[in-house]
């Protein structure tokens, strides 16, 4: 059955490129690294990180976690950027979840390890990953869905220029329970935050 809307991006946008290293201020995105285990395990058996995203690695379970983003790049589906300082010790991860290049959208996921927190790497950071993501490679629409009970990534979506679209009921399942979520969303039609 032939389709009567085109591609909002053309198949192969992602998978034809390499992954980019992305510069904001003293912070860069770049692709994990192996090297990047021990740091990927610490985020993971921070509290915080394991409440908001309900689960922890060992090392091999990390290893496994770097290893599957080249895959997932190349299939177009999600990406994720390891967020680094000048020593280059990644600090926490910015990324794109649920990529449809077909209807022009993806997820977007932030998390930071504890020292990074307060000093707005989490908004920097993903402000430069959004703005690739609207801009070099066109997607129309992102979105970002957090627990109500998470008042920080909420502040980081408002930062981010994020509008706030509604609640789903009962929609994210956390270690305690069941959360309502809040959804905020962003397209590339909207003013620019200046972060």
């Amino acid at each position: 059955m032939p389709l009567l809307a085109t591609a909002a991006v053309p198949e192969g946008a992602m998978r034809n490129q390499a992954q980019p290293v992305l510069r904001t201020g003293n912070l860069v995105l770049r692709p994990w690294r192996e090297s990047d285990v021990d740091a990927v395990v610490a985020a993971f058996a921070d509290p915080d990180i394991q409440h908001w995203h309900v689960r922890t690695m060992s090392t091999g379970e990390a290893l496994d976690w770097i290893g599957g983003w080249p895959r997932y790049w190349a299939a177009e589906r999600a990406a994720s950027w390891a967020i680094t300082g000048p020593d280059d010790v990644a600090l926490g991860q910015a990324g794109l979840r649920q990529v449809d290049l077909f209807e022009g959208h993806a997820h977007v996921s932030y998390w930071v390890r504890p020292e990074a927190r307060g000093r707005g790497a989490a908004v920097t950071a993903t402000e430069a990953m959004v703005d690739w993501s609207l801009g070099e490679l066109g997607l129309h629409r992102l979105q970002l869905t957090h627990s109500v009970r998470n008042e920080a990534s909420c502040r980081v979506a408002a930062k981010l220029g994020f509008l706030a679209e509604g609640v789903l009921r009962g929609a994210g399942r956390h270690a305690d329970g069941w959360h309502d979520m809040h959804v905020h969303s962003r397209l590339r039609d909207d003013p620019a935050t200046g972060v």
